[in-house]
């Protein structure tokens, strides 16, 4: 684009923001409105989407996908209009700000697509960031928060990152003042479950047990206390995902991918909230990166990670 077209001078916002794993999840009963209660404890980790928010004067929300993103797209289905999350996450920045342009978005995808680590979540978040910046809107994050709860439980988090505890629907957030560090495996599959899906499962395996399922109205707390002591033994013992017995009833491979990882020496590994993507933890950075090493030699989608990581965060603003 030309630094000028009449009297039009474009700039560009580069955001990034974390995926995120739920080291807990716990899920209530289907309820009247169709949506499950949930308590979970989100960790954002080293593994993050940007978005490039570059101002135009057509007055309209365009995307991309950025030739730099790191994942294999072929076959993935990314829409690139109005159902697009960080397309919507503009619409409601531009409905909100006095002085919105045009804009168009470039995302650079690292986070498998429905993988159950957000990273639709986190290319929304960026862009309401990045927008914000843009357009001079001066919210608060606090603000850019409420709106970021309108477009999904998982926004909030991204632009928190962290660690936070997620009661509710996910999307009330209490930030986990947690600074040690704790180091993962991310195994990411060639295929995505569709979030509803795998909580629809859930609901009909428990129907079929007559389980009688309680409302969650807090996380344990000894996942908080593994998690301020870097503990990775002690959270090994308290990890939990209701949802990974739907998500392996619908991909069996996944029990595969876990049994591999712990052969391999991993402490413990659980799906990453409705998968497909399996978390595995390890001792140290260095078990970690071993670990993803000889996951790929068997052919998988492995990658070493850390948490808690920042939240969504300006990394470049440049008037073109």
């Amino acid at each position: 684009m030309n630094a000028v077209r009449g009297r039009f001078a474009a700039r560009t916002v580069r955001v990034k923001a974390p995926g995120k794993i739920n080291v807990s999840l716990d899920v209530g009963p289907l309820r009247a409105d169709g949506y499950h209660s949930v308590a979970s404890v989100y960790l954002a980790v080293s593994l993050y989407e940007e978005v490039a928010a570059t101002s135009t004067d057509t007055g309209d929300i365009t995307v991309s996908i950025s030739p730099a993103s790191t994942l294999n797209l072929d076959g993935v289905d990314i829409p690139l209009d109005e159902r697009n999350l960080a397309y919507k996450a503009a619409a409601i920045m531009a409905d909100v700000s006095e002085h919105s342009t045009g804009v168009h978005l470039e995302i650079t995808k690292r986070v498998p697509v429905a993988g159950g680590m957000g990273g639709g979540s986190a290319d929304a978040a960026a862009t309401l960031l990045a927008c914000d910046a843009l357009w001079n809107s001066g919210l608060s994050r606090d603000e850019l928060a409420h709106l970021a709860a309108e477009l999904g439980a998982d926004v909030p988090f991204s632009l928190l990152g962290g660690t936070a505890v997620g009661l509710g629907l996910g999307d009330e957030l209490s930030p986990a003042l947690v600074k040690a560090q704790t180091d993962w495996v991310l195994v990411a599959a060639d295929y995505g479950l569709p979030t509803p899906e795998v909580y629809r499962t859930l609901d009909r395996l428990r129907a079929a047990e007559e389980a009688q399922v309680e409302e969650p109205v807090a996380v344990d707390p000894l996942i908080l206390q593994a998690l301020r002591g870097g503990d990775a033994d002690a959270l090994s013992r308290v990890l939990v995902n209701d949802l990974q017995r739907a998500s392996i009833e619908l991909a069996p491979g996944l029990r595969d991918t876990l049994g591999l990882g712990e052969s391999l020496g991993a402490i413990a590994g659980i799906v990453s909230g409705s998968g497909p993507t399996v978390a595995m933890l390890a001792h140290s950075p260095a078990a970690a990166e071993g670990l993803a090493e000889d996951l790929r030699h068997h052919g998988l989608d492995a990658l070493a990670v850390h948490g808690p990581v920042h939240g969504a965060r300006i990394i470049s603003d440049t008037l073109l």
